[in-house]
């Protein structure tokens, strides 16, 4: 029993390992090797002299537009940051670790290029994760880790809120110049395959450029343009049309009788009411002096038409209470206000206007021709011929006169006074009508082409190229020639690195 126990372990012990531990143990040996200190250190460029260059291919895959602060001027981005360069130490021959090909490695465990978000506005250069890196047999390494970046962004606030922006991303090594690593953009647009749609901004556009500076020949970067539109409709609804129609409640203040003593309360609340919009405008926009947002504009136009009408409303006023005893109606007022404009504003005077303005000029007629003089000289000859006979005669015809210029006089006052209501009438129409027209023009006129250009679709954007043309030597597994199902088997799991 002793011996076949001993025969039992031996054959247990020589018998082959199972797949799983046999890679599970080649891939461990394969990381030793690859990360042993003494032939691995992380601080050292990976070159074989010192004029060697590094290129470093970079791609952005845009996950997420999370937010544009308009007053800060900052866009807040979530994107992929694809960086792929060759280690010619992270190298080794497949067959010697059973047809290994790549093995995914801790990215803090290797040299990685310094590349960073230079025009970042919160002070956070770096990554959000450091996912691990994918290294071929060939020494090629494919890296994708996720960032949050807050990049400076300046906003054209001409146009707000039908406005256009060009936000950019700008990488570039932080201690690396061009004779030592070299960056390469890998498509000329951004990948837009795992976006998220946002629900304020149309993206219209995301192209790469590389940029070199002629007076230094070291300078060299990677800048990406989000050219992004806005989504117009929340400020419309929350924003354009309640001024549009505060606006509408000035042009009322000329159809508003004077009578009722209410024009002025009236434009002074449109005019708060525009006060406080601007104001909230003002949270809005950044601080700048180089332009004013398209809104602000509008709203300092209807506030200068609200302020003309108070100006008008005082002169109105003014003409409606004015009386006899205070002003005498021009000649040319009567012919424009009460003859000419009537007729061109749709106008039809009262009909006991009418009467009243015709027996006044019937009176005057008369008084031309003398009939109130001959009229009261026959009263004067009848007071001769019957003060003997009547006594209280003279003093009855004296009250009859009495009475009947004063009756005169008062159908004179209130007509004047009819008159000076009426040009107050035609004043408040003729302002009505420029107003309806300089609003009309004031709102659709100015907002017509940005208003156009928004409400066209977005471009639709080239589309990412996924398959990178093979390199060196025929093999086409490692991340630097990553197609097909290698690349869709990478890219949408970073995190699983």
């Amino acid at each position: 029993h002793v011996c076949l126990s001993v025969h039992v372990c031996v054959c247990v012990l020589m018998s082959p390992p199972t797949a799983g531990v046999s890679g599970s143990d080649t891939e461990e040996r394969l990381v030793e090797r690859l990360l042993h200190p003494n032939h691995y250190n992380k601080l050292i460029r990976p070159a074989t002299n010192g004029s060697e260059l590094v290129t470093v291919t970079l791609m952005v895959s845009l996950a997420q537009l999370i937010s544009v602060h308009e007053r800060e001027q900052v866009m807040t981005t979530n994107v992929w940051l694809t960086q792929e360069w060759q280690d010619y130490r992270l190298s080794w021959i497949p067959e010697e670790y059973d047809g290994m090909l790549k093995v995914r490695l801790p990215s803090k465990h290797i040299w990685l290029p310094d590349v960073v978000l230079y025009n970042n506005a919160d002070g956070m250069y770096e990554v959000s994760f450091y996912s691990n890196a994918v290294v071929s047999h060939d020494g090629s390494i494919f890296w994708l880790p996720p960032a949050i970046y807050k990049s400076a962004c300046k906003i054209e606030v001409k146009h707000f809120p039908f406005d256009q922006q060009n936000c950019t991303l700008r990488f570039r090594s932080w201690t690396y110049d061009r004779t030592e690593l070299d960056l390469v953009l890998r498509t000329d647009v951004a990948c837009m395959d795992d976006f998220t749609p946002s629900g304020e901004w149309d993206i219209i556009a995301l192209p790469g450029r590389r940029n070199e500076n002629p007076a230094d020949p070291t300078y060299v970067d990677i800048t990406y343009d989000f050219v992004i539109r806005r989504k117009p409709l929340f400020y419309t609804i929350n924003l354009i049309i309640p001024c549009v129609l505060i606006t509408s409640l000035a042009i009322l203040v000329f159809y508003l009788p004077s009578d009722c003593g209410e024009k002025m309360t009236l434009c002074i609340s449109v005019l708060l009411a525009l006060t406080v919009f601007l104001l909230l405008i003002s949270k809005i926009v950044p601080p700048t002096s180089l332009d004013v947002p398209l809104v602000g504009k509008y709203l300092m136009f209807t506030m200068v038409l609200v302020t003309f009408s108070i100006v008008t409303s005082v002169c109105v006023l003014n003409v409606h209470h004015r009386s006899p005893t205070t002003h005498t109606m021009p000649p040319w007022v009567k012919l424009v206000f009460l003859n000419k404009l009537p007729a061109l504003l749709f106008m039809q005077q009262p009909r006991n206007s009418c009467e009243r303005q015709r027996l006044r000029q019937r009176r005057k007629a008369q008084e031309k021709r003398g009939g109130v003089t001959n009229t009261l000289d026959g009263l004067n000859g009848v007071r001769e011929g019957q003060e003997g006979a009547c006594p209280g005669f003279e003093e009855a015809v004296d009250g009859v006169r009495f009475i009947a210029n004063h009756m005169k006089t008062e159908d004179d006052d209130l007509s004047v006074s009819e008159d000076w209501k009426y040009v107050a009438m035609v004043i408040d129409r003729l302002f009505l009508w420029i107003f309806v027209f300089v609003c009309v023009f004031g709102t659709v006129g100015p907002p017509a082409k940005p208003l156009t250009n928004s409400s066209r679709p977005p471009h639709p954007l080239p589309a990412s190229q996924h398959s990178i043309q093979g390199g060196k030597g025929e093999d086409t597994e490692g991340p630097s020639h990553l197609e097909g199902e290698g690349l869709r088997e990478l890219r949408p799991h970073p995190l699983s690195l």
